[in-house]
């Protein structure tokens, strides 16, 4: 079986990355049975600090399809796992400016524990992107010419 990880590709071409955390996500067991067949999205889910913790908000995790009736709301908030120092951390992080809390992954790591992948970003202007694109063009017809490879 491959590993299940589900990206927010999206997240690196609208925010600026600054630092990036794992930590783990507190989930009921059909909801870990839902992300191992791939049935998540992280698309417009973001953290936020509340009394001390990282809650993680609009995460929505499908339904298990197997599961009996009492399955929970699929957009609730879910409490992630780090230590007291990293949250003092991301808490300095995102009391910045413009800063904010952005999940970039989720997966199973080799013990079979499902982590999240945090980074502090803030996010891009609009010239921004347009230059991380030309930058990300130019890479790839510098390593054509490279490979002695075939123009278009």
């Amino acid at each position: 079986m491959s590993p299940v990880r589900i990206e927010n590709r999206k997240a690196r071409h609208l925010y600026e990355i600054s630092d990036t955390y794992e930590c783990g996500i507190e989930l009921v067991g059909c909801e870990v049975k839902s992300i191992r067949m791939g049935n998540a999205n992280i698309k417009n889910s973001y953290g936020r600090v509340k009394d001390g913790e990282i809650w993680l908000h609009d995460l929505h995790i499908s339904r298990y399809k197997y599961a009996s009736l009492d399955m929970p709301d699929p957009e609730r908030p879910r409490k992630l796992l780090l230590k007291k120092s990293e949250i003092r951390k991301l808490k300095r992080g995102v009391e910045e400016k413009g800063m904010t809390l952005i999940p970039l992954a989720i997966y199973f790591n080799d013990r079979g524990y499902c982590k999240v992948l945090l980074a502090v970003c803030r996010g891009k202007r609009e010239f921004q992107k347009k230059d991380s694109v030309k930058e990300r063009d130019m890479q790839r017809a510098q390593d054509r010419e490279a490979r002695g490879g075939e123009t278009w």
